[in-house]
């Protein structure tokens, strides 16, 4: 039985969007002859990216270049309503606590980092390219340590709590995390931003004729005022098609990283 996993944004508190979301794409699959499963959040969604009976999922932009590419086809990057977006494009909000001095990336140096995920573009690896970007990397490790926290709202938390004191959290994240978790926003604040890449895409392992009928259904619902609450909750306000060209810029802003001696941060 096929697949579909929608994980990337998905905070409890926003369930009931995504739920009504996906409800309004898998009839307008069926209605294209598609017979889309319930969406199921019971399956670890790397692994649900690998599988061949995929529908449908969403993923980041450094896991799709370096593990998926070739194995997954593109749908289309969801488009959102948040400060740090440009069309499918997004940047990370660099965090710290409210009361911090900082006031750009470069005051960061030396500071305790949270990272929600080593093969997380927007925390990681975007940070890396924003790093590098200062010349920093011949100066040896930028932070002066670093916590793997397993999600940004984990991050974000362990900055307002004092655990870390900077995180790059995507600009979805951040702006989501007003809403779904405000007295954790409400104690940090953003210091600067990373270097803009493509947002998360939508996924399939599909045939033709699936990823033909999940592109006119994306296009359809993720516009349609049936759908404009759900829509609403989740920031997005479309979707379109990126060419798996534009992911490279993932690619370019990893390499030049590394050509700045920033593969690591801490």
């Amino acid at each position: 039985m096929a697949v579909v996993t929608l994980p990337m944004y998905d905070p409890p508190a926003l369930h009931w969007a995504t739920d009504a979301l996906y409800g309004a794409l898998r009839d307008a699959l069926r209605a294209r002859g598609i017979a889309a499963p319930p969406l199921t959040r019971a399956t670890d969604h790397a692994a649900a990216w690998g599988r061949p009976d995929l529908l449908l999922s969403q993923t980041c932009g450094w896991p799709y270049v370096t593990a998926l590419r070739g194995r997954v086809r593109l749908v289309a990057t969801p488009v959102y309503a948040a400060e740090g977006c440009e069309g499918p494009y997004y940047r990370s909000a660099v965090v710290v606590r409210a009361e911090d001095p900082a006031g750009d990336l470069a005051a960061c140096r030396g500071r305790r980092l949270a990272v929600n995920a080593f093969d997380s573009q927007s925390g990681f690896h975007a940070l890396r390219a924003a790093v590098a970007r200062l010349g920093a990397g011949a100066l040896g490790p930028f932070f002066g340590g670093l916590v793997e926290t397993g999600g940004h709202t984990a991050s974000a938390t362990a900055v307002a709590e004092g655990r870390a004191d900077v995180a790059a959290l995507d600009c979805v994240s951040w702006a989501l995390l007003a809403r779904t978790a405000p007295a954790i926003a409400a104690r940090l604040k953003v210091a600067g931003w990373t270097p803009a890449a493509p947002g998360l895409p939508l996924i399939t392992a599909a045939d033709d004729v699936t990823l033909a009928a999940l592109r006119e259904a994306v296009r359809a619902v993720f516009a349609a005022p049936e759908t404009a609450e759900a829509r609403a909750a989740l920031l997005i306000v479309g979707a379109e098609p990126l060419d798996d060209a534009a992911y490279d810029r993932v690619v370019a802003l990893g390499a030049e990283a590394d050509a700045a001696g920033c593969a690591a941060l801490a």
